[in-house]
């Protein structure tokens, strides 16, 4: 049966340049054609995970009991087990987007992975990771999810030098995606100096959207304001400040830096819009979605998020460059009345990795359990 795909995501997709990629991804999924239907009826072009995911799709079990058997026969470890278990999945997903990673040359049909949050502070430790997960996965179109944090820089640019696309990740400030932007284009100036084809080296940039408007929402409630300014600014910080950042990245491809790898045949690293589910009630549930549309980007999307928009989303939103002025001046509002920028985008930061830090120890907790259960069974 010929699945008919949703208007809304085809003309989202094909009619403004956003591609769209599911923040989800289990066994059950990609084995009973779940995943292959979503590709056709949402116009998926790819797939994203981090550790909350995997912890999620390994508590329920179900699809991994044959290969957990197989583990624990052979005395698998917990770590032997998770990567084992997460890099087949990765693999599978690879499989199910190659064509479209080969139609759209390599700029879509990927599948990301992360390393070891528990790594977010160690910039060795993450490149050998990289690098381990790249060579067991096997697959051209996978990325390898990595933290921005002052730590993990050097190591996007040693995993792009060695010509590993890259998806970075938990990024929160405008300042730190200018040097997310830096170490990108210092990877790929190394990839080009050892002589690798820069067009098989892709990237993008993930910046994480609901969670600023969570922070800055909840400093706002404490303030002194009256409830009808607290209205006015209150949903807006995280929009404003993913779009500044596509203005950031519109302005550094006008750079002669980047021409010159543009000739070279060097991709663009696309920003990608994370955390777009909806975490406020009050707010559309596909806010973080129309908010953000704009050629040359990337929306992550948790099913329920992609589900809404295939039903109820407007694709007719207004260029993104219409807001700039706005959202600058909200930015500036919000410094006035006391919401400390800065601190915000490092707690939030802080909180990402601990959260990621949390679902790995869930996930080891998890397989730990089953091997065990496995082994008697």
């Amino acid at each position: 049966m010929t699945v008919q795909p949703s208007p809304r995501t085809a003309e989202l997709s094909t009619g403004r340049g956003v591609s769209i990629w599911l923040d989800d991804l289990s066994r059950p999924a990609i084995t009973s054609g779940l995943l292959r239907e979503m590709i056709e009826s949402y116009t998926l072009t790819g797939v994203t995970t981090n550790p909350s995911i995997f912890a999620k799709a390994l508590a329920d079990g179900v699809g991994y009991e044959s290969q957990l058997r197989a583990l624990a026969a052979e005395g698998a470890d917990t770590e032997r087990a998770v990567r084992e278990l997460t890099t087949r999945d990765v693999r599978e997903a690879c499989d199910l987007f190659a064509e479209i990673y080969r139609s759209t040359h390599g700029v879509d049909g990927r599948v990301s992975l992360e390393v070891d949050p528990r790594l977010a502070k160690d910039t060795q430790a993450t490149i050998d990771q990289a690098l381990q997960l790249a060579d067991a996965v096997g697959r051209e179109n996978l990325m390898i999810k990595i933290p921005a944090t002052t730590e993990g820089l050097p190591a996007i640019t040693e995993v792009l030098a060695a010509g590993i696309s890259v998806n970075v990740t938990l990024i929160f400030s405008l300042v730190r995606y200018r040097e997310v932007i830096n170490a990108w284009l210092l990877g790929l100036e190394a990839a080009h100096r050892a002589g690798r084809d820069l067009s098989t080296i892709h990237s993008v940039a993930s910046f994480f959207v609901s969670r600023v408007d969570t922070e800055i929402d909840a400093q706002l409630q404490q303030t002194a304001l009256e409830p009808a300014r607290i209205a006015e600014l209150q949903g807006r910080a995280g929009l404003a400040n993913a779009r500044l950042a596509y203005r950031i990245f519109t302005n550094a491809q006008d750079t002669e830096r980047w021409r010159y790898l543009r000739d070279a045949g060097a991709r663009v690293q696309r920003p990608l819009w994370a955390s777009t589910g909806t975490k406020n009630p009050a707010y559309s549930d596909v806010y973080y979605v129309e908010g953000l549309i704009a050629e040359h980007t990337v929306n992550t999307m948790p099913l329920a998020t992609l589900e809404a928009f295939a039903d109820h989303g407007e694709v007719d939103q207004p260029e993104i460059s219409t807001y700039f002025a706005d959202d600058d001046q909200l930015l500036d509002d919000l410094a006035k009345v006391g919401i400390d920028y800065q601190q915000v985008v490092t707690t939030l930061e802080d909180e990402g990795i601990a959260k990621f830090e949390t679902a790995w120890l869930e996930l080891w907790t998890t397989v730990t359990d089953q091997l065990d259960r496995a082994k008697t069974a």
